[in-house]
């Protein structure tokens, strides 16, 4: 697998059966042992529930860790101002050329510029968990890391 930055991934976003959810292309800034970063930017605007109106040409610094149950994308407005930060908790990647798989838990947070913290989605968590027949491990796993990043907040960055 090529580490070189600059190189471009494709970002599979999946649920726990395999199936893609979302995916979406980026280019690699960085590898190492405990993480890969990429940086993406939305080819057009976004309507989301949650995170309101994504401009078309909003920047996302992604970063995707080997051994820790969640990853994290820091949003940035076209005009490079901090938008906001968005951690989904998740399985690690796999990764194999050109391409990163993760398992998204359905627990996701975001954290905006002034500091408030959401978390969302413990509804769909619990219910994809009896759909797809979590193991207990993994369900414990996924809330344990939720524990963590709310008593670490900003300091996850």
């Amino acid at each position: 697998m090529s580490s070189e930055a600059g190189r471009i991934y494709t970002v599979n976003s999946r649920k726990f059966d395999g199936t893609v959810r979302r995916s979406w292309i980026c280019e690699l800034v960085s590898w190492d042992d405990e993480k890969i970063d990429l940086v993406g930017s939305f080819d057009e605007a976004v309507q989301h529930p949650d995170l309101g109106s994504i401009k078309r040409g909003t920047i996302s610094y992604e970063r995707f860790y080997f051994n820790r149950w969640y990853n994290y994308f820091i949003f940035k407005h076209p005009d490079g101002q901090l938008r906001n930060y968005y951690i989904n908790i998740c399985m690690p990647p796999a990764v194999s050329e050109g391409v990163i798989d993760y398992v998204d838990l359905d627990i996701d947070i975001i954290i905006w510029p002034d500091g408030k913290f959401v978390t969302l989605d413990l509804d769909e968590f619990e219910a994809n968990a009896t759909r797809y027949d979590y193991p207990e491990s993994l369900r414990t796993k996924a809330l344990e890391t939720l524990s963590e990043i709310q008593t670490a907040g900003p300091s996850i960055f």
